[in-house]
């Protein structure tokens, strides 16, 4: 992470959407944010709201709405599930963004109000956002900068952002700093809804390697090769991946991983096979020849509606596919 400049970070914080990845992201912000700044905070779970509002009662004020949100902030983040979340949080004519984008002039000393959506969506749904909130107020900049690392980077505050801008766009200065609390790296990728193709392709390439991995450990253990012995073959080779080191599908092989845990917690089944979806969706429209594509999605998809594989970690696909997951280390 590169050292913050405090000088550069917004009064006024906006953050909407506080689910597994949204509420850690507002607790850096809360215990990094200088003295003085607010969060205004918003999120159809009351629940979570009230916990972090009495978390920090001088720090982190509730709103009633996304566009109170706005009205109250400099720089407004989102964190939502789905596309369809997006365009009804920034586009509601009542209750969304724009109303209060429309509405609320910003304050700031230093540009119009700055809109970064963390979400992981389609990049159509993105353009459309963008494209409504550049007309409409043309003060406003939009950016997307969905993140990669997961809840426990999102914990930890080392997740990457891989932004929708160029590494010359002149709000850097500004989305930087802030982007910083959060994360570990924030990585330009060129343009508008260039970092949630980047973030498609780095999801749908984790997705295959997390299918193949499981699949190459089964085999070699049932060829009758040591787990532990068969992911230090793989680190020492060619087949080393963050997958096997770090988040390895069989249970016991990586101490810290979900498949450790009876695969909770990481990143869900259901996810993947959303993004998978997403990444598939998109080779389709540019004409990329996605070979591994449909049968990745396939296995997502299926595992994500087995009964002993729903609502767990995405490397429980080393469950779905029939790997022995009571394997007993040889001597």
């Amino acid at each position: 992470m590169t050292q913050t400049d405090t000088s550069a970070l917004p009064n006024s914080v906006g953050f909407i959407g506080l689910g597994l990845m949204g509420k850690p992201m507002v607790v850096n912000l809360a215990k990094k944010l200088p003295p003085g700044a607010r969060i205004h905070v918003h999120d159809v779970v009351t629940a979570v709201v009230d916990e972090l509002c009495a978390s920090y009662p001088d720090r982190i004020i509730r709103c009633t709405s996304a566009r109170e949100v706005t009205e109250k902030s400099d720089v407004i983040l989102t964190m939502l599930p789905e596309g369809s979340h997006v365009k009804s949080v920034y586009l509601d004519p009542t209750t969304g963004i724009l109303p209060g984008l429309l509405s609320s002039p910003s304050e700031s000393q230093t540009g119009g109000k700055l809109v970064i959506d963390s979400s992981t969506i389609d990049t159509a749904t993105s353009q459309h956002v963008s494209s409504l909130l550049a007309s409409s107020s043309p003060s406003t900049t939009f950016y997307d900068a969905p993140v990669s690392g997961g809840v426990l980077g999102a914990v930890n505050g080392t997740i990457a952002f891989f932004l929708g801008a160029s590494r010359h766009d002149a709000n850097l200065p500004r989305l930087l700093p802030l982007l910083d609390l959060m994360g570990g790296k924030t990585i330009p990728c060129g343009g508008p809804t260039l970092g949630l193709a980047a973030k498609l392709s780095n999801n749908y390439l984790s997705g295959i390697i997390t299918i193949a991995t499981s699949e190459a450990m089964d085999m070699g253990m049932r060829a009758g090769i040591d787990a532990d012995v068969l992911a230090s073959v793989f680190a020492a080779g060619t087949a080393q991946n963050a997958i096997c080191d770090t988040f390895n599908p069989v249970p016991r092989v990586c101490p810290a991983a979900p498949s450790s845990h009876g695969y909770v917690g990481g990143f869900r089944v259901q996810l993947m096979r959303k993004d998978m979806g997403l990444a598939v969706d998109m080779a389709r429209r540019v004409g990329s020849r996605n070979v591994l594509g449909a049968g990745g999605l396939g296995v997502y998809a299926a595992a994500s509606e087995a009964a002993d594989c729903r609502d767990l970690d995405s490397r429980v696909v080393f469950r779905y596919i029939g790997g022995n997951e009571e394997w007993v280390k040889r001597e």
